[in-house]
């Protein structure tokens, strides 16, 4: 059985979990054209990789970081936002 560490509840089947997507910086609302918006929006790196991604451990409802190789499927590091990035 694959685990992931939840920041809260510690190691739990990958199966309570739900990937949201990577972690990116917004453009600044007042500033951004809309090429910037549209690139936002609909372009993604998908290169492999070592990555910060947004996971949420649902029987818990715990939304948290985790550094991810997503070449070797690899789960390096989690923790709560804000803490350790």
């Amino acid at each position: 059985m694959k685990l992931m560490t939840c920041p809260i509840n510690g190691p739990r089947p990958v199966s309570e979990f739900v990937y949201w997507g990577v972690v990116r910086d917004m453009p600044d609302p007042q500033t951004a054209s809309d090429a910037e918006w549209g690139d936002y929006v609909f372009n993604r790196d998908n290169a492999p990789g070592v990555k910060k991604e947004w996971w949420c451990h649902t029987p818990s409802n715990t939304w948290f970081i985790a550094e991810r190789d997503t070449e070797k499927d690899v789960v390096i590091s989690t923790c709560l936002y804000g803490e350790n990035q």
